[in-house]
Protein backbone atom coordinates (compact mmCIF):
# COMPACT_ATOMS: atom_id res chain seq x y z
CA UNK A 1 0.00 0.00 0.00
CA UNK A 2 1.15 3.63 -1.09
CA UNK A 3 0.35 5.53 1.71
CA UNK A 4 0.05 9.55 1.58
CA UNK A 5 -0.26 11.48 4.91
CA UNK A 6 -1.51 15.30 4.66
CA UNK A 7 -0.07 16.84 7.78
CA UNK A 8 2.54 19.34 9.33
CA UNK A 9 6.05 17.51 9.85
CA UNK A 10 9.45 18.61 11.28
CA UNK A 11 11.34 21.27 11.18
CA UNK A 12 7.74 22.57 11.15
CA UNK A 13 6.18 24.54 14.04
CA UNK A 14 2.68 24.45 12.94
CA UNK A 15 0.70 21.91 15.10
CA UNK A 16 0.77 17.84 15.33
CA UNK A 17 3.84 18.03 13.78
CA UNK A 18 5.86 15.67 16.15
CA UNK A 19 3.12 13.47 16.41
CA UNK A 20 3.72 13.58 12.90
CA UNK A 21 6.96 12.57 12.62
CA UNK A 22 6.48 9.03 14.94
CA UNK A 23 3.26 8.24 12.98
CA UNK A 24 5.99 8.32 9.85
CA UNK A 25 8.86 6.32 12.38
CA UNK A 26 6.17 3.23 13.17
CA UNK A 27 4.07 3.31 9.66
CA UNK A 28 7.92 3.05 7.98
CA UNK A 29 7.97 -0.26 10.12
CA UNK A 30 4.16 -1.96 8.98
CA UNK A 31 5.03 -4.53 6.23
CA UNK A 32 1.60 -3.69 4.22
CA UNK A 33 3.15 -0.34 3.53
CA UNK A 34 5.39 -0.13 0.19
CA UNK A 35 5.51 3.63 0.55
CA UNK A 36 5.10 6.58 2.31
CA UNK A 37 4.02 9.96 0.49
CA UNK A 38 3.81 13.11 3.36
CA UNK A 39 2.02 15.82 1.96
CA UNK A 40 3.46 18.58 4.09
CA UNK A 41 3.76 22.22 4.64
CA UNK A 42 6.38 24.43 2.90
CA UNK A 43 9.27 25.17 5.46
CA UNK A 44 13.01 25.88 4.49
CA UNK A 45 14.75 23.34 5.81
CA UNK A 46 14.29 19.52 4.92
CA UNK A 47 12.06 17.15 6.48
CA UNK A 48 13.38 14.93 9.19
CA UNK A 49 13.29 11.48 7.68
CA UNK A 50 16.39 10.00 8.96
CA UNK A 51 15.57 7.03 11.56
CA UNK A 52 18.13 4.53 12.76
CA UNK A 53 15.91 1.32 11.89
CA UNK A 54 15.15 -0.05 8.06
CA UNK A 55 11.88 0.61 6.83
CA UNK A 56 9.44 1.85 3.24
CA UNK A 57 10.67 4.41 1.03
CA UNK A 58 9.66 8.07 1.91
CA UNK A 59 8.72 10.30 -0.32
CA UNK A 60 8.00 13.98 0.35
CA UNK A 61 6.03 16.90 -0.97
CA UNK A 62 6.43 20.38 0.53
CA UNK A 63 2.63 21.40 -0.74
CA UNK A 64 0.85 23.41 1.19
CA UNK A 65 1.31 26.97 3.18
CA UNK A 66 -0.49 27.76 6.56
CA UNK A 67 -3.32 30.32 6.02
CA UNK A 68 -3.02 29.73 2.32
CA UNK A 69 -6.25 30.36 0.53
CA UNK A 70 -5.18 27.72 -2.45
CA UNK A 71 -4.22 24.73 0.36
CA UNK A 72 -7.24 22.71 -1.80
CA UNK A 73 -5.75 22.75 -4.94
CA UNK A 74 -2.34 22.03 -3.96
CA UNK A 75 -2.41 19.22 -1.96
CA UNK A 76 -5.22 17.77 -4.62
CA UNK A 77 -2.38 18.11 -7.41
CA UNK A 78 -0.12 16.81 -5.20
CA UNK A 79 -2.24 14.06 -4.82
CA UNK A 80 -2.88 13.31 -8.27
CA UNK A 81 0.86 13.44 -8.73
CA UNK A 82 2.09 11.09 -6.15
CA UNK A 83 -1.02 9.00 -6.99
CA UNK A 84 -1.40 6.68 -3.17
CA UNK A 85 -3.67 4.26 -2.58
CA UNK A 86 -4.76 5.14 0.42
CA UNK A 87 -4.88 8.81 2.64
CA UNK A 88 -4.72 9.68 6.32
CA UNK A 89 -5.22 13.13 7.26
CA UNK A 90 -3.56 14.00 10.86
CA UNK A 91 -6.10 17.14 11.70
CA UNK A 92 -7.21 19.71 14.27
CA UNK A 93 -9.95 22.41 13.14
CA UNK A 94 -6.79 24.75 13.14
CA UNK A 95 -4.04 23.01 11.03
CA UNK A 96 -4.22 24.54 8.08
CA UNK A 97 -4.45 28.20 9.35
CA UNK A 98 -5.15 30.38 12.12
CA UNK A 99 -7.48 32.42 10.03
CA UNK A 100 -11.08 31.31 9.31
CA UNK A 101 -11.31 31.09 5.44
CA UNK A 102 -7.50 29.16 4.93
CA UNK A 103 -8.74 26.67 8.09
CA UNK A 104 -12.12 25.99 6.74
CA UNK A 105 -10.94 25.31 2.83
CA UNK A 106 -7.71 22.75 3.99
CA UNK A 107 -10.58 20.90 6.26
CA UNK A 108 -12.73 20.57 2.82
CA UNK A 109 -9.65 17.99 1.54
CA UNK A 110 -10.66 14.65 3.01
CA UNK A 111 -14.36 15.22 1.18
CA UNK A 112 -12.34 15.84 -2.17
CA UNK A 113 -10.80 12.60 -1.53
CA UNK A 114 -13.54 10.50 -0.99
CA UNK A 115 -14.96 12.12 -4.11
CA UNK A 116 -12.26 10.80 -5.99
CA UNK A 117 -12.93 7.31 -4.40
CA UNK A 118 -9.29 6.95 -2.66
CA UNK A 119 -9.51 5.25 0.69
CA UNK A 120 -9.14 8.21 3.56
CA UNK A 121 -9.19 8.38 7.05
CA UNK A 122 -9.08 11.20 9.21
CA UNK A 123 -7.71 11.35 12.62
CA UNK A 124 -9.19 14.01 14.12
CA UNK A 125 -7.21 15.08 17.39
CA UNK A 126 -9.82 17.37 18.96
CA UNK A 127 -14.15 18.46 18.27
CA UNK A 128 -15.27 21.66 18.37
CA UNK A 129 -17.80 20.36 21.04
CA UNK A 130 -15.35 19.68 23.81
CA UNK A 131 -13.60 22.87 23.28
CA UNK A 132 -13.87 26.03 25.86
CA UNK A 133 -13.25 28.69 23.36
CA UNK A 134 -12.62 31.47 25.64
CA UNK A 135 -10.46 29.49 27.90
CA UNK A 136 -8.87 28.50 24.72
CA UNK A 137 -7.97 31.39 23.51
CA UNK A 138 -10.21 31.38 20.92
CA UNK A 139 -12.39 34.62 21.58
CA UNK A 140 -14.53 35.82 24.66
CA UNK A 141 -17.51 37.83 22.59
CA UNK A 142 -20.58 35.11 22.91
CA UNK A 143 -21.64 36.27 19.31
CA UNK A 144 -18.37 34.92 17.81
CA UNK A 145 -18.37 31.67 19.82
CA UNK A 146 -22.04 30.85 18.49
CA UNK A 147 -20.72 31.51 15.26
CA UNK A 148 -17.57 29.83 15.72
CA UNK A 149 -19.92 26.57 17.02
CA UNK A 150 -21.70 26.94 14.11
CA UNK A 151 -19.18 27.04 11.89
CA UNK A 152 -17.19 24.34 13.66
CA UNK A 153 -20.42 22.08 13.54
CA UNK A 154 -20.62 22.47 9.68
CA UNK A 155 -16.78 21.49 9.12
CA UNK A 156 -17.46 18.17 10.84
CA UNK A 157 -20.17 17.15 8.86
CA UNK A 158 -17.89 17.51 5.73
CA UNK A 159 -14.99 15.87 7.73
CA UNK A 160 -17.14 13.10 8.48
CA UNK A 161 -17.85 12.40 4.79
CA UNK A 162 -14.16 10.60 5.05
CA UNK A 163 -14.78 6.95 4.58
CA UNK A 164 -13.16 6.60 8.28
CA UNK A 165 -13.02 9.40 11.05
CA UNK A 166 -10.25 8.45 14.07
CA UNK A 167 -10.89 10.09 17.27
CA UNK A 168 -8.33 9.48 20.49
CA UNK A 169 -10.75 9.64 23.29
CA UNK A 170 -13.91 7.52 23.78
CA UNK A 171 -16.36 10.33 24.52
CA UNK A 172 -15.73 11.70 21.52
CA UNK A 173 -16.95 9.06 19.37
CA UNK A 174 -19.82 8.49 21.42
CA UNK A 175 -20.85 12.53 20.93
CA UNK A 176 -19.95 12.27 17.32
CA UNK A 177 -22.35 9.64 17.02
CA UNK A 178 -25.05 11.42 19.35
CA UNK A 179 -25.13 14.35 17.23
CA UNK A 180 -24.17 13.55 13.84
CA UNK A 181 -25.83 10.31 13.72
CA UNK A 182 -22.42 9.03 12.47
CA UNK A 183 -21.53 5.40 11.92
CA UNK A 184 -18.14 5.75 10.95
CA UNK A 185 -16.30 7.36 13.83
CA UNK A 186 -13.60 5.21 15.51
CA UNK A 187 -11.60 4.91 18.54
CA UNK A 188 -8.03 4.41 18.34
CA UNK A 189 -5.43 5.82 21.10
CA UNK A 190 -3.29 8.62 20.48
CA UNK A 191 -0.20 5.85 21.62
CA UNK A 192 2.86 6.46 22.67
CA UNK A 193 5.90 7.98 20.93
CA UNK A 194 9.02 6.41 22.75
CA UNK A 195 9.00 3.62 24.99
CA UNK A 196 11.96 3.35 26.91
CA UNK A 197 13.16 0.05 28.44
CA UNK A 198 13.86 0.82 31.51
CA UNK A 199 12.92 4.10 32.79
CA UNK A 200 14.94 5.75 35.16
CA UNK A 201 12.34 6.52 38.15
CA UNK A 202 15.64 7.82 40.55
CA UNK A 203 16.39 11.38 39.21
CA UNK A 204 19.20 12.80 38.68
CA UNK A 205 20.99 14.78 42.32
CA UNK A 206 20.56 18.49 42.60
CA UNK A 207 17.21 20.29 42.66
CA UNK A 208 13.75 18.51 41.80
CA UNK A 209 12.99 19.74 38.34
CA UNK A 210 9.14 20.74 37.93
CA UNK A 211 8.84 20.71 34.30
CA UNK A 212 6.02 21.94 31.82
CA UNK A 213 6.52 21.37 27.84
CA UNK A 214 4.78 22.59 25.26
CA UNK A 215 3.21 25.66 23.59
CA UNK A 216 2.11 28.87 25.94
CA UNK A 217 0.16 31.84 26.14
CA UNK A 218 -3.27 30.81 25.11
CA UNK A 219 -4.90 27.89 27.80
CA UNK A 220 -1.47 26.90 28.85
CA UNK A 221 0.17 29.54 31.12
CA UNK A 222 2.88 29.46 33.49
CA UNK A 223 2.09 32.05 36.10
CA UNK A 224 0.35 29.57 38.24
CA UNK A 225 3.15 26.99 37.81
CA UNK A 226 6.12 29.45 38.92
CA UNK A 227 3.69 30.98 41.68
CA UNK A 228 2.78 27.90 42.90
CA UNK A 229 6.43 26.57 42.89
CA UNK A 230 7.33 29.82 44.94
CA UNK A 231 4.98 29.12 47.62
CA UNK A 232 6.27 25.07 47.98
CA UNK A 233 9.77 26.38 48.16
CA UNK A 234 8.45 28.89 50.83
CA UNK A 235 6.77 25.95 53.17
CA UNK A 236 9.31 23.32 52.39
CA UNK A 237 12.83 24.77 51.93
CA UNK A 238 13.17 22.35 49.50
CA UNK A 239 15.47 22.52 46.18
CA UNK A 240 13.29 23.29 43.21
CA UNK A 241 13.95 24.14 39.58
CA UNK A 242 11.28 25.25 37.27
CA UNK A 243 11.70 24.38 33.62
CA UNK A 244 9.58 25.43 31.19
CA UNK A 245 10.22 23.67 28.03
CA UNK A 246 8.68 25.26 24.79
CA UNK A 247 7.63 27.57 22.83
CA UNK A 248 4.86 30.84 22.48
CA UNK A 249 1.94 29.80 20.83
CA UNK A 250 1.78 30.93 17.32
CA UNK A 251 -1.21 33.08 18.43
CA UNK A 252 0.58 34.99 21.30
CA UNK A 253 3.89 35.69 20.35
CA UNK A 254 6.22 37.21 22.81
CA UNK A 255 4.42 35.27 25.91
CA UNK A 256 7.63 34.09 27.05
CA UNK A 257 9.87 36.82 26.67
CA UNK A 258 7.25 38.70 28.57
CA UNK A 259 7.32 35.64 31.14
CA UNK A 260 11.21 36.08 31.51
CA UNK A 261 10.60 39.48 32.34
CA UNK A 262 8.05 39.35 35.10
CA UNK A 263 10.01 36.69 37.03
CA UNK A 264 13.59 37.71 36.15
CA UNK A 265 13.89 37.53 40.04
CA UNK A 266 12.71 34.40 40.80
CA UNK A 267 15.76 32.00 41.40
CA UNK A 268 16.50 28.62 39.41
CA UNK A 269 13.87 29.18 36.45
CA UNK A 270 15.14 27.34 33.13
CA UNK A 271 13.64 28.56 29.54
CA UNK A 272 14.56 25.61 27.23
CA UNK A 273 13.00 27.37 23.90
CA UNK A 274 12.39 24.96 21.38
CA UNK A 275 13.39 21.21 22.41
CA UNK A 276 14.67 19.42 19.26
CA UNK A 277 13.27 15.36 19.16
CA UNK A 278 16.81 14.51 20.17
CA UNK A 279 16.51 16.52 22.90
CA UNK A 280 13.56 15.18 24.36
CA UNK A 281 14.42 12.44 26.81
CA UNK A 282 17.10 14.42 28.76
CA UNK A 283 14.20 17.49 28.89
CA UNK A 284 11.59 14.30 30.44
CA UNK A 285 14.58 12.01 32.07
CA UNK A 286 15.93 14.65 34.13
CA UNK A 287 12.27 15.88 35.60
CA UNK A 288 10.74 15.20 38.92
CA UNK A 289 7.34 15.58 37.30
CA UNK A 290 5.69 17.04 34.74
CA UNK A 291 3.01 19.55 35.21
CA UNK A 292 0.04 20.88 33.44
CA UNK A 293 -0.56 24.26 33.83
CA UNK A 294 -3.74 24.24 31.72
CA UNK A 295 -6.93 25.94 31.91
CA UNK A 296 -8.40 24.10 29.22
CA UNK A 297 -8.04 21.24 26.96
CA UNK A 298 -8.45 20.88 23.59
CA UNK A 299 -7.89 17.08 22.63
CA UNK A 300 -5.53 14.11 24.03
CA UNK A 301 -2.57 15.10 25.20
CA UNK A 302 0.75 13.70 23.79
CA UNK A 303 3.06 15.44 26.51
CA UNK A 304 1.06 13.50 29.24
CA UNK A 305 1.77 9.87 27.02
CA UNK A 306 5.27 11.17 26.74
CA UNK A 307 5.60 11.68 30.16
CA UNK A 308 3.94 7.73 30.77
CA UNK A 309 6.68 6.90 28.55
CA UNK A 310 9.66 8.49 30.74
CA UNK A 311 8.09 7.12 33.88
CA UNK A 312 7.15 10.31 35.85
CA UNK A 313 4.59 11.78 38.09
CA UNK A 314 2.30 14.51 36.56
CA UNK A 315 -0.02 17.07 37.81
CA UNK A 316 -2.64 17.73 35.97
CA UNK A 317 -5.80 20.31 36.14
CA UNK A 318 -9.05 18.07 36.70
CA UNK A 319 -11.07 19.16 33.67
CA UNK A 320 -11.57 18.09 30.67
CA UNK A 321 -10.16 15.31 28.46
CA UNK A 322 -7.45 15.04 30.65
CA UNK A 323 -9.76 13.65 33.13
CA UNK A 324 -11.32 11.63 30.45
CA UNK A 325 -8.12 10.29 29.87
CA UNK A 326 -6.78 8.88 33.49
CA UNK A 327 -10.61 7.30 33.55
CA UNK A 328 -10.13 5.53 30.01
CA UNK A 329 -6.19 4.47 29.91
CA UNK A 330 -4.84 4.51 33.27
CA UNK A 331 -2.53 7.39 33.84
CA UNK A 332 -2.25 8.42 37.22
CA UNK A 333 -1.46 12.08 38.83
CA UNK A 334 -2.64 14.56 41.72
CA UNK A 335 -5.43 16.84 40.27
CA UNK A 336 -5.32 20.80 40.80
CA UNK A 337 -8.20 23.12 40.36
CA UNK A 338 -7.51 25.31 37.10
CA UNK A 339 -7.36 28.25 38.47
CA UNK A 340 -5.73 27.78 41.97
CA UNK A 341 -2.09 28.82 42.83
CA UNK A 342 -2.81 26.85 46.32
CA UNK A 343 -4.26 23.61 44.92
CA UNK A 344 -1.24 23.33 42.71
CA UNK A 345 1.08 24.19 44.98
CA UNK A 346 -0.72 21.43 47.38
CA UNK A 347 -0.26 18.92 45.05
CA UNK A 348 3.30 19.70 43.58
CA UNK A 349 4.24 19.40 47.10
CA UNK A 350 2.71 16.05 47.88
CA UNK A 351 5.27 14.22 45.07
CA UNK A 352 8.18 16.94 46.22
CA UNK A 353 7.78 15.71 49.73
CA UNK A 354 7.15 12.04 48.80
CA UNK A 355 10.01 10.35 46.54
CA UNK A 356 7.91 6.70 46.74
CA UNK A 357 4.87 8.63 46.09
CA UNK A 358 6.25 10.22 42.84
CA UNK A 359 7.97 6.82 41.94
CA UNK A 360 4.79 5.38 42.37
CA UNK A 361 2.67 7.36 39.96
CA UNK A 362 5.47 7.33 37.48
CA UNK A 363 5.01 3.33 37.25
CA UNK A 364 1.61 3.52 36.92
CA UNK A 365 1.95 5.90 34.18
CA UNK A 366 4.90 3.92 32.31
CA UNK A 367 2.32 0.59 32.79
CA UNK A 368 -0.38 3.23 30.29
CA UNK A 369 2.40 4.23 28.49
CA UNK A 370 2.83 0.36 27.10
CA UNK A 371 -0.55 -0.55 26.73
CA UNK A 372 -0.65 1.75 23.52
CA UNK A 373 2.87 1.66 21.80
CA UNK A 374 3.14 3.70 18.01
CA UNK A 375 3.75 0.51 16.43
CA UNK A 376 0.42 -0.90 17.79
CA UNK A 377 -1.52 2.04 16.80
CA UNK A 378 -0.06 2.62 13.37
CA UNK A 379 -1.20 -1.28 12.85
CA UNK A 380 -4.87 -0.16 13.49
CA UNK A 381 -4.21 2.88 11.04
CA UNK A 382 -3.37 0.29 8.41
CA UNK A 383 -5.94 -2.51 9.67
CA UNK A 384 -8.82 -0.26 8.95
CA UNK A 385 -7.14 0.89 5.58
CA UNK A 386 -7.18 -2.88 4.58
CA UNK A 387 -10.70 -3.21 5.69
CA UNK A 388 -11.75 0.01 3.64
CA UNK A 389 -9.48 -1.31 0.54
CA UNK A 390 -11.47 -5.18 0.46
CA UNK A 391 -14.97 -4.04 1.66
CA UNK A 392 -15.26 -0.67 0.09
CA UNK A 393 -17.73 0.03 2.36
CA UNK A 394 -17.75 0.71 5.95
CA UNK A 395 -17.60 -1.11 9.12
CA UNK A 396 -21.02 -0.92 11.03
CA UNK A 397 -19.97 1.26 14.45
CA UNK A 398 -16.83 0.02 15.56
CA UNK A 399 -16.21 1.17 18.54
CA UNK A 400 -12.09 -0.14 18.78
CA UNK A 401 -10.21 -1.92 16.27
CA UNK A 402 -7.45 -3.99 17.52
CA UNK A 403 -4.10 -5.50 16.04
Amino acid sequence: MKLAIVTAYPPSKVTLNEYAYHLVKHFRQQTEVSELVLLTDATPEEADIEFSEEGCKITIKQCWTFNSYTTIFSVMKAIKQTAPDAILFNLQFMKFGDQKIPAALGLLLPLFCKMKKIPTIVLLHNILEQVDLQSAGFTKNKLLQKAYNFIGTSLTKLILKADTVAVTINKYVDILEKKYHADNVILIPHGTFELPSTPLYDIPEGPLKVMTFGKFGTYKKIEILVEAVEKVRSRTNIDIEIVIAGTDNPNVPGYLKSMKEKYATVPQITFTGYVAEEDVPTIFGESAMVVFPYTATTGSSGVLHQAGSYGKAVVMPDLGDLSILVQDEGYRGEFFSPKSIDSLADAIEKIVRYPLYRIELGKANYKAATAYPMSRITGMYVEEFMSIQQNGIQLSKPKMRSI
